[in-house]
């Protein structure tokens, strides 16, 4: 005889078999645990698409240290050899630099090196402002400058110094200056202009900066903080407030300054 189920027992049943349907979802992967591999993987591709760019343009341009291969970039052993200093520019330089108190036997020195190998700063300007001979003067590495040969040297020696901090070399407005340039000079400036004759650019002894050197804070801070350790100065008188025009791109070579009387 067959008995009826009571509504109970039906109950019990249907519990019974909820309890066994959601037992068997608590053995299922929870949804966060499914999405940590995931997050993983995309992580992974996000650094590895990150970093390739990087380090790819980090191998862009002089700038960077290190070559493809992993050897450091530098001068060859023919730059050495050629320029010597490129290494240790300022030490070097400033040992060979001409002083203020008189010419040292190491601005000799420099000559057999770099930058100016055929320039003799021994020579002795004999001829007047605004005429020396191409022997009393000495080119510069910008075309169409050139200074006093002792003026030259203790400038190019302070250029190797500048292009091993920035990477390129000074950048010159002008230097040398004959009569008839000054004269010139005099006519399209006025009071701006020295008197032709009396002007330091006329003995080869004096420099204008161009304007990217000059509205640099970084590039003229050098310029001023070392410039002194080569001989070269902007004077007293061309500073702000200095008694005389402002020209902060004016500089001189201090000893040939002294030499012929001018005020630093």
């Amino acid at each position: 005889m067959e008995t009826t189920p009571s509504s109970s027992d039906s109950r019990r049943a249907r519990r019974e078999a909820e309890t066994g349907h959601r037992g068997r979802r608590r053995t299922e992967i929870p949804s966060h645990q499914r999405w940590a591999p995931r997050m993983a993987v995309l992580g992974t591709l996000a650094v590895a698409t990150i970093a390739m760019p990087l380090s790819a343009g980090a191998q862009d341009g002089p700038a960077a240290p290190y070559g493809p291969d992993g050897r450091p970039i530098g001068p060859s052993a023919l730059d050495l050899v050629n320029n010597p200093t490129a290494s240790e520019p300022t030490s070097e330089y400033v040992a060979s630099a001409p002083k203020i108190d008189g010419r040292v036997q190491a601005a000799s020195r420099s000559v057999e090196r770099a930058p100016l190998p055929n320039c003799d700063p021994a020579v002795v300007t004999t001829s007047t402002n605004g005429n020396l001979s191409a022997h009393e003067l000495c080119d510069l590495w910008q075309a169409g400058e050139s200074l006093r040969p002792d003026a030259a040297v203790a400038l190019s020696a302070m250029n190797e110094a500048f292009r091993a901090t920035f990477g390129r070399d000074m950048c010159l407005v002008s230097s040398y200056r004959t009569l008839a340039s000054q004269v010139s000079l005099k006519g399209s400036r006025g009071a701006f202009a020295a008197k032709p004759g009396t002007s330091f650019h006329g003995w080869g002894l004096a420099i204008d900066l161009c304007s990217m050197e000059t509205g640099n804070r970084e590039v003229y801070t050098w310029i001023n903080q070392n410039g002194v350790l080569y001989g070269w100065a902007n004077p007293a008188w061309a500073k702000r407030g200095g008694g005389g025009a402002y020209e902060p791109w004016h500089f001189e070579f201090t000893e040939g300054v002294i030499e012929h009387g001018g005020l630093l």
